[in-house]
């Protein structure tokens, strides 16, 4: 029986998602799209709680094209803030809408928004060795300083807590636990992307 970290219950979609994406190495521009908004509308909630609307995201979203979403206009968030499918808070709704233009953004400023947020880690997964849920943190100086950087560049809801999540989910950071089965697969295909 494989020993996983410590956060992971017994739900079959948690165990899928432990066990086959998070913390794996994250570069296609539209998934890390997608783990952004995603993130930001997990703030207050528990992960399991966006894991289980996630599909719906992707159907009402437009499979998280940051060009499609740019333009919702007030009818199209009406219809977002009326599907039981999806988290329906005007805010983080609001925020993905903005966020697909800030993300647009970047690109008119010539920068690839892959590759930039990969530079807060030096396009390097950062391999942590944390024996205990309790010694993962919520935040660090580089979900900090992401969380500036996006903040300034107009996105929300990109709080430093909120960026260390999506750093853990897309491969940025490895903080499976030592004992985690995934944690020496996880290192060794950040070894492998660099080799």
């Amino acid at each position: 029986m494989n020993t996983r970290c410590a956060w992971v219950s017994e739900d079959p979609l948690y165990r899928a998602y432990h066990d086959t994406e998070w913390g794996v190495p994250m570069h296609d521009a539209r998934a890390l799209f997608e783990s952004l908004v995603l993130d930001g509308a997990q703030a207050g909630l528990a992960w399991i709680t966006v894991l289980r609307k996630r599909e719906r995201y992707r159907e009402v979203f437009d499979g998280f094209d940051p060009a499609r979403i740019a333009c919702y206009d007030e009818t199209k968030l009406a219809a977002l803030l009326a599907d039981p499918g999806i988290i329906r808070n005007r805010a983080k709704v609001a925020a993905a809408v903005g966020n697909a233009r800030a993300w647009l953004a970047l690109q008119e400023a010539g920068l690839d928004p892959a590759a930039w947020l990969w530079s807060f880690v030096d396009g390097r997964p950062v391999q942590n060795a944390r024996r205990t849920l309790a010694d993962v943190p919520a935040t660090s100086p580089v979900s900090e300083a992401m969380s500036k950087a996006l903040k300034a560049r107009g996105f929300k809801f990109v709080g430093s807590t909120i960026c260390y999540a999506f750093m853990q989910a897309v491969g940025m950071v490895n903080d499976h636990t030592v004992d985690c089965f995934r944690h020496r697969a996880v290192a060794d295909l950040g070894v492998a992307l660099h080799a």
